[in-house]
């Protein structure tokens, strides 16, 4: 029985068989890729002309915007993302590709917005330790907005809850000190560089179901013991997120000026919860008394 295909022949043959399938694939990548980008030269053009056409739809009608917004996902764009990341090897480059698509229009106004969202950041991180609620964050921006447009000093913009997100989402080259953290059921930004651990965001998601917390709540609602309760509420109150409320005779209350504000949005009565009493306090080290750490702005009978 003959056996064919043994020997150094057989090794030629492999090697030019091998030979042109590497040409033939190398011949196939060149023409898929010029294929590739014809397709994706007519996609930017027509991209670029959608843009420019319903500029003034993108900007003015958050609708339309979010429709746009959800239409580049769909196929894989995400403008703002691209956009933020501009460094070259080199330094930093002109602009990136697709804001140079877009001709700015999408990402001059996330980015205008992003600026005013830092502003009003820097401006209540005193009173609410570096957490504010998406609705009163659109609310403050939208109430911006009407005021400039009143004083025309620029065309007045109608901003939605999803640009606030997404303008926040353009901060992210700056680090961690910018980000949407999700609490029960509402979002809230977070402007300070430390991420909420476990049992502080427990802690916040008790304040927005409760009103207030205090060691004994947590303990009795989350069946932690009281050094765990005291620890969550000592790193809450040292970044500013709790303010002491030092009234009652028992324990120390504990709020959220945060949860305050959003709870006089929904029901414009303060009577329950004066702001005078509240302390803006320091840090609070555990086994020390909490009368030496806090200094109190009023205490019952004053």
């Amino acid at each position: 029985m003959s056996r064919k295909g043994v020997g150094i022949g057989a090794f030629d043959r492999s090697r030019v068989t091998s030979a042109h399938y590497a040409s033939h694939g190398s011949t196939l990548r060149a023409t898929n890729a010029q294929a590739l980008e014809a397709q994706l030269s007519v996609f930017r053009t027509l991209l670029q002309q959608f843009a420019t056409t319903h500029a003034r739809d993108i900007r003015s009608d958050p609708s339309f915007r979010a429709q746009f917004a959800r239409m580049c996902a769909a196929i894989g764009v995400d403008p703002l993302a691209s956009s933020s990341r501009t460094a070259t090897a080199g330094g930093w480059g002109t602009s990136s590709v697709w804001a140079q698509l877009l001709g700015k229009t999408v990402n001059d106004f996330y980015f205008g917005l992003a600026v005013k969202v830092v502003q009003v950041c820097n401006l209540t991180r005193g009173e609410n330790g570096g957490l504010i609620g998406l609705r009163e964050m659109h609310e403050r921006l939208a109430q911006q907005s009407r005021r400039a447009s009143a004083d025309g000093t620029t065309d007045e913009y109608t901003i939605s809850p999803d640009d606030v997100r997404r303008a926040v989402e353009t901060l992210k080259p700056l680090g961690g000190s910018y980000g949407m953290v999700r609490i029960g059921p509402k979002d809230y930004i977070r402007s300070v560089p430390r991420e909420l651990n476990g049992d502080q965001a427990a802690v916040v998601e008790a304040l927005e179901a409760l009103g207030h917390v205090s060691v004994t709540l947590l303990r009795d609602n989350l069946g932690w013991v009281a050094a765990r309760c005291r620890t969550a509420i000592d790193d809450l109150v040292a970044c500013g997120m709790l303010w002491v409320d030092a009234q009652e005779a028992t324990e120390y209350l504990y709020w959220s000026p945060s949860f305050m504000v959003d709870t006089d949005a929904t029901t414009n009565n303060t009577a329950d919860m004066p702001v005078d009493t509240m302390t803006v306090a320091g840090p609070v080290h555990l086994g020390q008394p909490e009368n030496s750490v806090h200094g109190t702005m009023g205490k019952k009978g004053e």
